[in-house]
């Protein structure tokens, strides 16, 4: 049995890869759920320590020089066509993602956004279902319809306001990374973990910078409070997080991976009762065990692929 690196992924031994249909190492799933919960605490840090109304700036901060942190450290560029396959991923996954994001929470309340992202399992396990001959069982839609409804009750206040570009960006933010998830399986990895995750940081972050500029204009001076602020997303909220979100993808059937997102509302929602003293009332502690239930019910789903998916390089 191989020895595990968990982050540089230069060796892939046994014990931490699902096998096709059977229950996935705990270590590994717990290890993946760090990345949503990570996420979970950017709108705390957002709000607290960044600089305001400047979204596609925190974007751009939190994946170029993350990105630039790993390239440094791994020293492994793409060759080949995985310039272009570096670029989509990128764009899928961290830059378009990023920017339909920011451009639905600017539109919508936080909560009907968030709403909207929790489509994204069932999206992706749909996709998976498509592309990577991944079963799409009774059990996984019922989990990804469950858990939309534990975000809806979680987040979503009466009288939300609607808006029409709002709602699309929402969505096609869930599909964008839906699609850079299973593209990212599907296609594989070239190169040590790390490495495919400054490539794609780095991507997503070079197709965040010139839209942060047109429409948000020069940074404005940063205090310590934001220098701090940036850090956090940098490192734990974005290069820790998504090498840990990667590993995951690559290990994972789509569907166990994608229902473990949904644990990033329910983490905003605690750091905010926690640590901002929001109040919690009992509609939300009912979407938070809808949401948890969802999450245990997508890792219990038998979904054996109807094919093997394709090598991963070691």
């Amino acid at each position: 049995m191989a020895i595990t690196n968990h982050l540089s992924g230069s060796t892939i031994g046994d014990a931490s890869t699902a096998a096709p249909g059977g229950r996935p190492p705990l270590a590994l799933l717990l290890t993946t759920a760090l990345a949503p919960m990570a996420w979970g605490m950017t709108y705390l840090v957002t709000t607290e320590l960044l600089p305001p109304h400047r979204p596609l700036l925190a974007g751009t901060l939190r994946a170029l020089p993350a990105g630039l942190m790993l390239a440094a450290f791994t020293r492994r560029r793409p060759v080949g066509i995985w310039w272009a396959k570096a670029l989509v991923l990128g764009t899928l996954n961290i830059g378009g993602f990023f920017a339909l994001l920011f451009m639905a929470a600017y539109r919508l309340p936080g909560g009907v956004a968030a709403t909207l992202g929790a489509v994204q399992p069932l999206v992706a396990a749909a996709l998976a279902g498509w592309l990577l001959r991944e079963r799409l069982t009774s059990r996984i839609v019922f989990a990804g319809m469950l858990g939309i409804a534990g975000v809806a009750l979680l987040v979503l206040r009466a009288g939300a306001r609607l808006d029409g570009v709002g709602l699309i960006a929402g969505l096609a933010g869930a599909v964008s990374m839906a699609g850079g998830v299973v593209l990212t399986k599907y296609w594989g990895r070239p190169v040590p973990l790390l490495a495919f995750t400054s490539w794609q940081l780095i991507a997503g972050g070079l197709v965040l910078a010139p839209f942060a500029l047109a429409f948000e204009g020069v940074p404005p001076h940063f205090t310590g409070k934001n220098v701090l602020g940036f850090l956090w997303l940098a490192t734990a909220g974005t290069a820790i997080a998504y090498s840990l979100w990667f590993r995951g993808i690559e290990r994972l059937p789509v569907s166990r991976a994608t229902i473990l997102a949904l644990l990033s509302p329910v983490v905003a929602t605690a750091a905010g009762w926690l640590i901002a003293h929001q109040t919690l009332k009992l509609p939300q502690i009912v979407g938070a065990v809808m949401v948890l239930a969802a999450v245990w019910l997508g890792q219990r789903s038998n979904t054996t692929p109807r094919r093997q998916a394709l090598r991963r390089p070691q």
